[in-house]
């Protein structure tokens, strides 16, 4: 084992394609994994994408369960490079806010924070009033990086899993994760289209 692992977590909000596209590209990246996902995530993985549990243990190198206080994850001394969220939920956001542990998902996030670790959080709710602002500024205020999933155009996505590659790879590129996928925005130069991928560096 290494340090250089990524947490992963699920949260019960809409888009856990997120989560389980993360888990792909980090693999292909070496990135060691550790998952947890809500009980309100399984459903919700199921009825949008078809995966299951055992879909998601196959790609994680390590998966725990959301009950388990007393996991690896609950404590500093676990070394990563961060906690990706993917999707987070209101109630995932305000846990981790409000540093309410009582979920391994929300405990494990608490810990990358107060380690000063990345937490990243893909906020899946729309619209949102002024009670989201506010979870969201307390959290940003905490050390948390607070990432929408929102797509980009620039690139031309032709089909969702396209969006949801570029989604991933930007967020992962918050950990240092390089990954062939993510098209990055050079400028407008003679006419150039301005889109550069990890293959064209060098």
């Amino acid at each position: 084992m290494s340090d250089r692992r990524v947490i992963v977590g699920i949260s019960g909000a809409s888009g856990a394609i997120y989560g389980v596209r993360a888990l792909e590209m980090l693999a292909d990246a070496g990135v060691e994994t550790h998952l947890v996902v809500t009980r309100a995530a399984r459903a919700t993985l199921h009825e949008e994408s078809g995966h299951t549990m055992a879909d998601l243990r196959d790609r994680a190198d390590v998966t725990y369960s959301d009950n388990d206080l007393g996991a690896a994850l609950a404590s500093g001394s676990f070394r990563t490079l961060g906690m990706l969220v993917a999707p987070c939920s209101v109630k995932s956001l305000s846990g981790i806010a409000h540093s309410y542990d009582d979920t391994l998902l929300v405990r494990a996030a608490d810990v990358t924070l107060k380690e000063r670790r990345r937490l990243v959080l893909l906020l899946r709710e729309t619209p949102l009033h002024a009670g989201h602002l506010r979870l969201m500024s307390e959290a940003d205020a905490s050390g948390a990086v607070i990432m929408p999933p929102v797509p980009a155009f620039y690139d031309r996505p032709a089909t969702l899993d396209d969006v949801v590659t570029h989604t991933v790879s930007r967020a992962l590129d918050l950990f240092d994760v390089e990954v062939p996928q993510l098209r990055r925005w050079t400028g407008r130069r003679g006419g150039a289209d301005g889109i550069a991928t990890a293959d064209d560096a060098g």
